[in-house]
């Protein structure tokens, strides 16, 4: 058998323990100055997401001494017990069993076990059964193939793909409740930051909230594989001061803006199918089909984020959806040339 040199074996549990605890330092150190934030799970921003993250810390730890005393005992037993040349000829000891160590290696997995099964219904309880606070924001979120419904019933707000809420200072806390809904098939909803993964399923209403500790622009998306443009239905929460926050919801309950100079652009999206699925306040187009489109370019991105909110990836995605989103269930309008920049310009007005 292979012989290993006991040097050789403290230098590989070294090395196994030096890139363990070097993973668990990355993973458990938030990210400084980025914008927007990322998508890892071990960087909380609000008291949901931080429990979470306390106890997947809490079960890669233990789970991790399991792997290193386990590890360890059997590179030991490989080393200790390897064949040798003068055993060949030689009946090993035979062990009939010790009811100590069948008893510890019974025992002690259960203690494991029950910790850990304690550990997550405490956190599964305060995440889950949380009592909604008389001033918490309420938003009904409805995933769409392949697009994002934000309605803010109390607010009078309908948006799509971004989601605007404001900083919970802990003092005065803010929290945002959601109920989740779906218009087709499963979606979830997932910021790791902020909040667990939370499906949403047809006719089965959930519930997920957040209180976020600081502001900034905080990542996510669709995790539960629906469709071919599952990948690229992406979420972008803007966590706002609450002046901020207060700003944004005035401004998306004014109708949309009427600039005569774009008068040709509107009429061609009104005598177009554009205004069977997208509303527009203030105009003729109530479709529920498409996002609501009334402050559109008070958006950074379009296509549930697949590219960002500029005229140029406007008007290809009037003209094409496709070349940014293949399998939209959006179609191309075919619009000649000057009808599209109409339409484009007038777009451009939505804010």
């Amino acid at each position: 058998m292979l012989k290993m040199k006991p040097s050789t074996v403290r230098s590989f549990l070294q090395t196994i323990l030096l890139l363990f605890w070097s993973a668990m330092a990355v993973w458990a150190t938030e990210p400084k100055g980025s914008s927007p934030h990322g998508t890892n799970i071990f960087a909380p921003a609000s008291t949901p997401a931080k429990s979470i993250a306390d106890l997947s810390v809490f079960v890669l730890v233990i789970t991790g001494i399991i792997f290193v005393v386990v590890f360890a005992l059997l590179v030991y037993s490989v080393v200790k017990f390897r064949g040798r040349a003068m055993d060949a000829a030689r009946e090993p000891a035979q062990v009939y069993g010790s009811t100590q160590i069948e008893l510890a290696w019974t025992i002690i997995p259960i203690l494991i076990v029950v910790v850990l099964f304690l550990a997550t219904a405490r956190v599964l309880h305060a995440v889950q059964d949380a009592p909604q606070p008389p001033g918490a924001v309420e938003v009904t979120a409805i995933g769409h193939q392949f697009w994002w419904e934000f309605r803010y019933p109390k607010l009078g707000v309908v948006t799509a793909n971004e989601l605007h809420i404001p900083v919970s200072d802990p003092a005065n806390p803010t929290p945002t409740f959601l109920t989740l809904l779906s218009a087709d098939t499963d979606h979830s909803f997932w910021i790791p930051e902020l909040a667990g993964k939370t499906d949403l399923i047809p006719n089965h209403p959930n519930r997920i909230w957040m209180d976020p500790l600081r502001p900034g622009v905080f990542l996510g998306q669709c995790a539960q594989y629906c469709g071919v443009q599952h990948a690229k239905m992406l979420l972008r929460i803007s966590v706002d001061s609450p002046a901020d926050f207060a700003a944004w919801f005035h401004g998306q309950r004014q109708p949309a803006v009427q600039d005569a100079s774009v008068a040709t652009g509107r009429r061609v999206f009104e005598s177009n199918a554009c205004m069977n699925c997208h509303a527009v306040a203030g105009t003729n187009a109530n479709g529920r089909f498409g996002p609501d489109l009334t402050h559109l370019m008070s958006r950074v991105t379009i296509a549930s984020g697949a590219a960002t909110n500029t005229p140029e990836n406007l008007r290809l995605w009037i003209q094409d959806p496709n070349a940014i989103k293949p399998g939209s269930l959006m179609p191309a309008m075919k619009l000649s040339d000057s009808d599209l920049d109409a339409v484009v310009s007038y777009m451009e007005t939505l804010r």
